[in-house]
């Protein structure tokens, strides 16, 4: 028995830092003292419990992330090796500290520290150059890496060794182009071409998901399209070991589709490929809409899911075959053999599928899983969820707030703790004649099933709503329809249709899986169809996103009834999401586009370019249904030759000038002025122009009396290598005021009297 006072082992598993003795988890503690002392030992008892060995690790990734999430809401870019010291300097008073109460905290802090000196240190590390503004006819050679085919065109990205361009020094590592369908050069060949280069993809709205930050992390400096013809001619060099092994993966890829496409044709065809090989562009937009507003979208991505279900087929199929063998199930650990050969096929599906980021993420989860199964340790546990985020956030800490990570570890959370917690108590029971009988005719499956697909759902709607503005109501329905095909005919039927292949007997397998992406593309389409499927939530502010992660964390970590304060934060971040205010101006970053809140409460668009990407997205995050080409987007509009106006609720004009010679009218009768072109300084209205625009990218103006509050995509100090600041503009206030409210310079010059007071 263990000392008082002194760490204990339980299950194992070393105290991480001394407990007294812990009350019962649950209920209150007796007192003569009345019932607030009572309460107070109630939570001390809980505390304690909480802090109990065992109870440390999983809290270590969730500072690890805190250390991340504070890394990309710097400003600019930390001192690396100040950064690296203070982390190091943390963890060492940590490691010193072990033995006191204060370890805890103290490996807390230094959990935060090192999350934020990784993410610093994978920035410094992969560092490149991006463009800053449109190159045209840029001459471009270099060694083709990716290819993706999509339903309308095909895009590469191209690693360049030579980059030729008018009036810039600039130099690229890297671009993603765009080509016409069927046009894209072959993976690992080396080919010349002139193309249109455009800086990333900045945010459309302040909040909104920032694509040139993706792109920064994938090496990729600039977009855009080919012009003209693709040559391929005889490369400089061999290119590397990762470009031949980038090629042999294409070749293998294409070699799959093509059998598929034997068999199978359209979205059956697309969807069997993105199951198998991660490529998904091709599905057909009805089909990817109804997938996603019936929550079955996350079939179409690999992640934890079909890592497992590979996985585990691969499991039970090689432990069911060394069964058969007597000599070999009696005397040898079959089930360890089985998890290699499921770890192995788990490698092998990482590869093929490309290995971005969301399914190493995947991988990883699944391979701590087999590994503990190997070495005879608990699979699923809190342990391994934690292990398993600690090594992704290590890898790709960038991928913190990819939408895909949130989601993943937010349901694999929530069904941890339903293992762990929800299922002994849910099927635990003195009598089990009861639960035997419904067992028998599947009812603890199907009960299972529909917990699982309801506790994932609601774990992933906080960041459904947050990034894609919307969540789906009937996600349960729909998965607890197609799910069970997808995981007993789709996937095996894949897996068999790969190791078929080689011998050419894969046609059947194929024509199986397609019966089975038939079946869930029908309930996609039949759900979607509900009244009410379509759940569109306008913007969540990121205040709301991370109280609602802090709840999802306390009620999937936490072991006594201190639980249900993550519900109470949850609850929190559900009012604070709903109160927040739809800004009532959105203009676009290239002032071609401007939506405006009219008087019937839903946004009017004027806009002198085409983007209806930027309009889509900002349709969605006001939960708007219009699509592009809905008429009524134009209502209150008016525009000739010089640009356009509308109204504000409060009728006050806000116009959109395309050209010089409208500036001066728009001046005198709009309260606000958008423009791409400088505004004369002695312009009567609020102006925003093209340096503004070009500082501080697309910009939400809000209603503050008379005048609008500024939210930008890059606040006043900002800047990151993935969004560098712009050279040689202004600094901007964050209120836009009326020039006669505006305060008024002042002469700066002292006066003669008060020199003299100084002196």
């Amino acid at each position: 028995m263990a000392e008082p006072g002194r760490p204990v082992r339980s299950q194992g598993v070393a105290g991480t830092w001394p407990v007294g003795r812990a009350a019962p988890a649950g209920g209150f503690v007796p007192s003569s003292f009345g019932i607030w002392p009572a309460i107070v030992e109630t939570l001390r008892a809980w505390v304690r419990a909480e802090a109990g060995p065992g109870r440390l690790l999983p809290w270590v990734p969730v500072a690890f992330g805190g250390g991340i999430a504070l890394y990309f809401a710097a400003d600019h870019e930390p001192v690396l090796w100040v950064v690296a010291a203070t982390a190091v300097a943390l963890l060492l008073g940590a490691i010193l500290l072990r033995r006191s109460r204060l370890f805890a905290p103290a490996l807390m802090i230094a959990a935060v520290a090192a999350g934020f000196a990784v993410a610093t240190w994978k920035t410094a590390r992969i560092a490149h150059t991006v463009l800053a503004k449109p190159l045209y006819s840029v001459s471009l050679s270099g060694f083709v890496e990716t290819r993706d085919i999509r339903e309308r065109t095909d895009r590469f990205v191209l690693r360049v060794t030579a980059m030729e361009a008018q009036r810039t020094d600039v130099k690229l590592e890297r671009v993603r182009l765009s080509v016409r369908k069927g046009t894209a050069p072959e993976v690992g060949s080396f080919v010349q071409l002139k193309a249109r280069l455009m800086p990333p993809l900045s945010p459309v709205r302040p909040g909104s998901y920032d694509f040139s930050r993706d792109m920064f992390f994938q090496g990729i400096g600039a977009s855009g399209f080919v012009m003209g013809a693709i040559t391929a001619s005889v490369p400089p060099d061999a290119g590397g070991l990762r470009l031949r092994y980038a090629a042999f993966m294409q070749v293998l890829r294409d070699a799959i589709d093509a059998r598929i496409r034997a068999t199978l044709e359209g979205d059956n065809r697309a969807i069997a490929t993105a199951l198998l090989t991660g490529r998904r562009d091709a599905i057909s937009a009805p089909v990817n809409d109804a997938m996603f507003i019936s929550g079955l979208g996350h079939v179409l991505s690999i992640s934890g899911y079909h890592m497992a279900v590979v996985a585990g087929v691969v499991f039970f199929a090689v432990r069911a075959l060394l069964a058969l063998i007597p000599g070999l199930a009696v005397g040898f650990a079959i089930k360890k053999w089985s998890a290699a050969a499921a770890l192995v096929a788990a490698a092998f599906y990482l590869l093929l599928s490309g290995a971005e980021v969301a399914t190493q993420r995947s991988f990883f989860m699944t391979a701590v899983v087999l590994i503990a199964v190997m070495v005879d340790r608990r699979a699923i546990t809190f342990r391994t969820l934690a292990v398993a985020a600690l090594i992704v956030l290590a890898v790709a800490p960038e991928a913190l707030v990819h939408p895909s990570f949130q989601m993943s570890f937010a349901a694999t959370l929530g069904l941890v703790a339903l293992v762990q917690i929800g299922m002994p108590n849910l099927f635990a029971s003195p009598d089990h004649s009861a639960t035997a009988r419904i067992a028998l005719w599947g009812g603890r499956e199907i009960a299972m099933l529909f917990l699982a697909s309801l506790i994932a759902g609601l774990a992933t709607t906080p960041y459904a709503a947050f990034h894609f503005h919307r969540v789906t109501p009937y996600g349960v329905l729909a998965n607890l329809g197609a799910m069970p095909v997808v995981s007993a005919l789709v996937m095996p039927a894949g897996l068999l249709g790969l190791l078929a292949a080689p011998f050419g007997l894969d046609g059947v397998f194929w024509w199986l899986m397609g019966i089975g992406i038939d079946w869930m593309v029908a309930v996609s389409r039949w759900v979607a169809a509900l009244p009410g499927a379509v759940g569109r939530i306008p913007a969540l502010g990121i205040a709301p996103l991370i109280a609602a992660s802090l709840g999802i964390i306390l009620m999937g970590l936490l072991r006594t009834p201190l639980r249900w304060c993550g519900a109470v934060v949850l609850l929190a971040s559900i009012a604070g999401g709903l109160s927040v205010r739809q800004p009532d101006i959105l203009i676009a970053g290239d002032g071609a586009s401007v939506a405006v809140r009219g008087g019937d409460g839903r946004l009017h668009l004027i806009r002198t370019g085409k983007d209806n990407f930027v309009l889509k997205e900002w349709l969605a995050a006001d939960a708007d249904p219009r699509d592009a080409a809905n008429a009524s987007l134009a209502d209150g509009v008016s525009c000739d030759e010089s640009g356009c106006v509308t109204p504000l609720a409060d009728g006050r004009l806000v116009a959109l000038a395309s050209r010089i010679d409208a500036l001066a009218d728009d001046c005198s009768r709009a309260a606000l002025v958008v423009t791409s072109r400088p505004a004369p300084p002695d312009c009567a209205a609020m102006v925003v122009d093209r340096p503004r625009l070009v500082r501080q990218g697309a910009l939400a103006l809000t209603r503050r009396g008379d005048g609008f509050s500024v939210e930008a995509v890059r606040a006043r100090g900002t800047n990151r290598p993935w969004s560098p600041a712009a050279a040689g503009e202004g600094d901007f206030e964050t209120a836009l005021m009326p020039r006669a409210a505006a305060p008024r310079s002042k002469d700066a010059t002292p006066s003669d009297a008060d020199l003299q007071a100084d002196d």
